[in-house]
């Protein structure tokens, strides 16, 4: 395939005036985080083989190499404007806070040079002690969210026009519902963790009732993370039909998601496997193929302990997205 003539397909938002966002992106997050001139090479490459969807965060410091890389591409002639990328950040925990949501955005939009994003998510569904950008997140520092007066303020992002979109990050059914009941702008996309190895079947099916897009992060699972293991790619399963289709397993993973109707960031600084991860959109897995992937067994890659710091007991993953904090 030339990647040069690639066109990704786009799925519309709600509540975002008709804006679409590309289903494949380039997410920019690493492990140990860091931004780094290498970060803004990435970018670049990215662009150049024809990835239009960029997904940034305060905390992984990626926001400034991804405007440093946007200006440049812009004056390359890469893109003739800024119309043409979608760009998302995240609003982290500590700045979670309602009167923190917007000065937190026009800083994210500060260090990426721009005068809005696309997509503005809640990182996670819990706020920590303002100021701090701890990483994992001191457990003493753990705060309740107070999602109506986030919610609010998210919307007013929105309404000022420094978000086309607005939505969360790693929201279960039971707190994108918390939202719902009072939001008056509801959440265009939850981006959560989704893989053939965590296929989040129950959260596909709300989502797709409510209108809401989800995103998946850690499509070819977590190697790479301080959490990470390598189980998604070693997949017996996935390495089978791989080989069977004359795909790679990254390959698999991603088409997987695509026939899924998941939207997918993910991480690479390398070329040659940018333009891999494009090359899903011109064949398809068999029936048989689906079943396969459909019946692997199922445990979570990302868990909400591995946010948290602190000697001592820490919460579980279903206490931390689900009950009180």
């Amino acid at each position: 395939m030339d990647n040069e003539s690639v066109r990704i397909p786009e799925v519309v938002l709600v509540s975002s005036d008709g804006r679409s966002m590309p289903v494949l992106g380039m997410g920019t997050s690493a492990s140990p985080l860091e931004g780094s001139d290498e970060t803004k090479t990435a970018i670049l490459q990215a662009i150049e083989v024809g990835h239009r969807h960029f997904d940034t965060a305060t905390l992984y410091l990626t926001e400034e190499p991804l405007g440093e890389a946007i200006s440049e591409a812009l004056s390359r002639g890469l893109i003739k404007s800024r119309d043409e990328l979608f760009i998302t950040s995240k609003l982290w925990c500590s700045d979670a806070h309602g009167d923190l949501v917007l000065p937190a955005l026009k800083k994210s939009l500060r260090n990426l040079q721009l005068e809005h994003l696309d997509l503005y998510l809640i990182h996670w569904p819990v706020s920590s002690r303002s100021g701090t950008y701890e990483f994992p997140i001191n457990k003493g520092d753990l705060l309740p969210m107070d999602f109506k007066s986030v919610w609010e303020a998210m919307q007013e992002c929105q309404d000022l026009g420094l978000t086309k979109s607005i939505g969360v990050s790693n929201f279960s059914c039971k707190k994108l519902s918390d939202i719902l009941a009072f939001a008056k702008i509801p959440p265009a996309v939850n981006q959560v963790e989704i893989n053939p190895l965590w296929q989040q079947k129950k959260l596909r099916e709300f989502c797709e009732a409510k209108g809401i897009v989800l995103t998946a992060y850690a499509p070819l699972g977590t190697r790479g993370t301080i959490w990470g293991s390598n189980r998604v790619m070693e997949n017996e399963v996935l390495r089978e039909i791989a080989t069977a289709k004359g795909k790679s397993v990254a390959q698999v993973c991603l088409r997987w998601a695509f026939e899924q109707g998941v939207c997918v960031v993910l991480k690479s600084f390398n070329k040659g496997r940018m333009k891999e991860n494009l090359e899903i959109l011109n064949w398809t897995l068999s029936e048989e193929e689906s079943r396969m992937i459909g019946e692997i067994p199922q445990s979570r890659g990302c868990r909400g302990e591995d946010y948290i710091s602190e000697k001592g007991p820490i919460k579980t993953i279903e206490e931390l997205w689900d009950g009180e904090i």
